[in-house]
Formats: structure tokens, C-alpha cells, sequence
């Protein structure tokens, strides 16, 4: 018998706090790039402002500085998260990050762009363990049959953030609060959700003060945990993750998607200013639409999963790789598109790109939620790694543009440029789709090579979902043989 839990239930609102928690990350990540442009126009009307003179050198510096420090934490982010919970993690980590957002127009005053270069890795250490305690997170609170959902709805806060703050930051600049508002107003959002976070979250159901036990059963019953009582994760077993042919695939699948979705993001504005005429930069509609168009596709794959997982005959492999493909392989085949749109055509490759960078969000009911399918305890930890990995992947994309494109006009070197990244994109899945799984691997417990044996992790079906007391027996049924 099936336990009964509400629609919106306690295991909703945490996941809702963690979409707002990558929104507001994701806005304190992006809002420097909008400001940067309002703090050197030195045609700005709001003359009590001062306007920094800054070259195009000193600009890439400063905006890279963030991910000199994101990618340091990644790992241990996830093992801290790992061994004493995420609530207090991302507490820490995004209320810190936010004071540091708050206090960035008097370092600017006061060091200029050495200080804020400064201030702006720290934030990027603080934001590092974002994912990887996320996906912990999930890994204690979403059930296997809704993991690919609420996962999919907590990280399209990403852009969800990034649509906001890009749409709302150039008013900012222009009203009377002139750039140091979009520093003030973000990271005053962020204090708020760290107040929030403090009072509504737990890093597990077991933790949580006023989950109803039916719905704290459920969730425990559905990740395997028969006797409700949170297990005891030991050491971490570095030897057998990094030997797992799964795990080695999702390193590279992670790896591949980066070098492609950042290749779209960061070069194709400069393509298609340069071959097509179309100057997106400019444009807050032209650059939030990509984000905007990926964060409502979320939804819609989200619904489409849900009809999948109802026929029985689907599998939650074919799930995961089937939404995989979807977003590697369409945008593989849009990618080598655009690089033989016209100038004549030049909406249509704004169509084009916009349908690319959105059709990526099939990826998180793909890879990117693969993690806590093969190891639920070690799910930050794996995040982490993939996640880190993944970041130096997205920093090596636009140095390799420039070493191929030394004429920003001449289309036949861009060409290359997309072959590359459509190369990255149909490898990288090709692995995925070989040498994927889905089953909980035996590494993560001793109780879940039981499970695996009992296709538990196929739960997103629900016709095979055991309610605690079957799955108990059945599992001690097995450990006697």
C-alpha cells in the first residue's frame, strides 16, 4: 500500500527554496557583467556616480575572477555537504556571498579593480559548493520516481536568475540608485533567502521539524531507507568512483556539454555581430532570451518525463538518455546550422540559437541528475568532481575560439568552431548513451547492491515502487542467500 502525501508537501518547499537559492546565485554571478558597462560609460547621465576608466583587459579580468575561486570548491563542497548536511553549507555560503555583493561599491570606491578582482574570487569560493550541495540535497529529498522533476524545476532557477537580473539591472543603472543598485538590490535578495533558508530548511526529511511522518515515510521508503533511520555515509571511495566506467562517461558527457553550451553563450554574440550583423550584446531582450526560452523548456520536458515515466515499458535509463540526447544532439545539429545561416537570414539564426540554448535544459533530466543515480550518498561529492571538471572545460572554450578565429569576419574559421563544439556535443553523449546507468552502484552501500538487484531505482515507473515493509522484506529475503 502506497502511502498518501500531499501535492504540495514539505519535500516542494525545499526544492522551491533551492530554485531561489540558484536564482539568487545565479543574479550575484551575472550582475557584474550588466554593471561593469554602466561603471565605465563615461556617457552617463547620473553625474554623482564615478565612472572608472577601465580597458578591455582590465574588464576580462575582473569578470573572470569569480570562476578563479568557483572552481576551486567544488570537491570539497561536495564532501562537506556530504558529511554534515547542505542546509548549513549553502547558509554560509550564499548569505556570506551576498554581504560581500552588498559591500561591492565601497570596495570599488576604495580599492578599485584590484579589490574587487579580490572580492570577486571570494564569492566565487563561497558559490563553489552550490551544485555539489544541491544535488546532496536532492539526493535526501526528492524520491526516485519524482527525482528527474524536482530536480529539473530546482535548477531552472539558474535562468530563471539570470533572465531577471538581466532584464531588471540596465533600469537599475539608469534610475536614480545608478549602478551601485544592482550590487545593493541582488545581494539584499540574497540575505532575505538566507533568513528564509534558516527558518524552513533541513538538510534531511529526518531533520526537518514539521514534516508529516506519511510524507517523511514516503520519501525514506522510495530511497531504499526500510527502517527510516538516516545511514552512516564512511569514507569516501575514491578507487571505485574513479574506476566506475558510469561515472568516468559522466565526467565526460559533463565535460563535453560545458565546452558546447559555453562556446554558444560566450562566442556566438561575437559571430553574430561580426558575420550577420545582429548586435545582441546591446540588446536585453536578444540576451535574455536564450535563458528565457531554456528556463520555460524545463517545464515543458519536465511534463514530458512525467508522460514517460507512466508507461510501463519505459525505462529510467532510456529516461535519462533519451532527454540526453535530445539536449546534446539537436543543438550538435543547430550548432553546424548557424554557421551557414546568411546575413539575409539573420532572425533566423537569432531563432536558431535561442531554440539551442533552450533545448540544453533537456540535459537536466539527463546527466545532470545521473549523479544521484548511481550514488544518493556520495551525490555532492560527484557533482563536485564532474561539475569542477566541467568549469575548466568552459574557461578552455573561448581561449580555443581564439586561437582558431583570428579574423572575427571570416565565417569559414567560425565554421570550425562549430564543427568543434558539435564534435564535443555527439562524442561526449555517445559515451553517455554506451556506458551510462542508472542503477544505484555498489560502491555507495552495502544495502544498495541489494537494491540494485531489485531494479529499486526503477521506481520512476510507478507500477514497480514498493511501499517500506515489502521492500525490508524482500532485501533481508536476499541478504540470507
Amino acid at each position: 500500500m502506497q502511502l498518501k502525501t500531499p501535492i504540495i508537501g514539505t519535500r516542494h518547499i525545499q526544492c522551491f527554496l533551492c530554485f531561489c537559492c540558484l536564482s539568487i546565485c545565479y543574479a550575484l554571478r551575472v550582475n557584474l557583467s550588466v554593471a561593469i558597462v554602466a561603471m565605465t560609460d563615461r556617457n552617463s547621465t547620473n553625474g554623482d556616480l564615478k565612472v572608472y576608466d577601465w580597458n578591455e583587459g582590465t574588464k576580462s579580468y575582473v569578470l573572470s575572477s569569480f570562476f578563479w575561486g568557483y572552481i576551486i570548491t567544488q570537491i570539497p563542497g561536495g564532501h562537506i555537504a556530504q558529511k554534515y548536511g547542505a542546509k548549513n553549507l549553502l547558509l554560509i555560503g550564499i548569505t556570506l556571498c551576498s554581504i560581500l555583493t552588498l559591500l561591492t561599491p565601497l570596495a570599488v570606491e576604495f580599492g578599485g579593480w584590484q579589490l574587487l578582482f579580490a572580492l570577486r574570487v571570494v564569492q566565487g569560493l563561497l558559490q563553489g559548493s552550490v551544485h555539489p550541495a544541491t544535488h546532496a540535497m536532492l539526493a535526501k529529498w526528492s524520491p526516485v520516481e519524482e527525482r528527474g522533476a524536482l530536480s529539473t524545476f530546482c535548477y531552472s532557477g539558474s535562468q530563471f536568475g539570470t533572465v531577471v537580473i538581466l532584464a531588471i539591472s540596465g533600469v537599475i543603472a539608469e534610475s536614480a540608485l545608478g549602478w551601485p543598485g544592482i550590487f545593493y538590490i541582488s545581494g539584499g535578495l540574497g540575505v532575505l533567502w538566507g533568513i528564509s533558508w534558516f527558518l524552513f530548511s533541513a538538510s534531511t526529511p529526518a531533520e526537518h521539524k514539521t514534516i508529516s511522518l506519511e510524507e517523511r515515510k514516503f520519501i525514506e521508503n522510495s530511497l531504499g531507507q526500510v527502517d527510516s533511520t538516516p545511514r552512516t555515509v564512511g569514507p569516501t571511495p575514491w578507487t571505485k568512483i574513479f574506476t566506475s566506467p558510469a561515472f568516468l562517461s559522466l565526467i565526460i558527457v559533463h565535460c563535453t556539454h560545458m565546452w558546447g553550451f559555453w562556446t554558444l553563450l560566450t562566442q556566438i554574440p561575437t559571430y553574430m555581430k561580426n558575420i550577420l550583423g545582429v548586435d545582441m550584446k546591446n540588446s536585453a531582450l536578444l540576451s535574455s532570451l536564450p535563458y528565457a526560452v531554456m528556463c520555460l523548456l524545463s517545464f515543458f520536458f519536465i511534463y514530458l518525463s512525467k508522460v514517460l515515466a507512466r508507461r510501463e515499458n519505459v525505462s529510467l535509463s532510456f529516461n535519462r538518455k533519451f532527454f540526453n540526447s535530445i539536449g546534446h544532439w539537436i543543438p550538435m545539429i543547430s550548432l553546424i546550422g548557424l554557421g551557414y545561416v546568411t546575413q539575409a537570414h539573420a532572425m533566423l539564426a537569432v531563432v536558431l540559437l535561442t531554440l539551442t540554448v533552450g533545448i540544453s535544459a533537456a540535459t537536466y533530466l539527463g546527466f545532470q541528475v545521473n549523479h544521484i543515480d548511481l550514488s544518493p550518498n556520495y551525490a555532492g561529492t560527484l557533482m563536485g568532481i564532474t561539475n569542477g571538471s566541467a568549469n575548466v572545460m568552459s574557461a578552455l572554450a573561448p581561449l580555443a575560439v581564439g586561437l582558431v578565429v583570428t579574423d572575427v569576419t571570416n565565417v569559414i574559421e567560425w565554421r570550425i568552431v562549430f564543427f568543434i563544439a558539435a564534435g564535443f556535443y555527439f562524442f561526449g553523449n555517445l559515451l553517455f548513451v554506451i556506458f551510462g546507468k542508472t542503477e544505484v552502484q555498489s560502491w555507495n552501500s552495502p544495502e544498495d547492491a541489494l537494491a540494485k538487484r531489485l531494479n529499486v531505482v526503477d521506481a520512476e515507473s510507478p507500477a514497480l515502487l514498493l511501499n517500506g515493509d515489502a521492500k525490508k522484506a524482500t532485501i533481508t529475503e536476499i541478504g540470507k542467500q
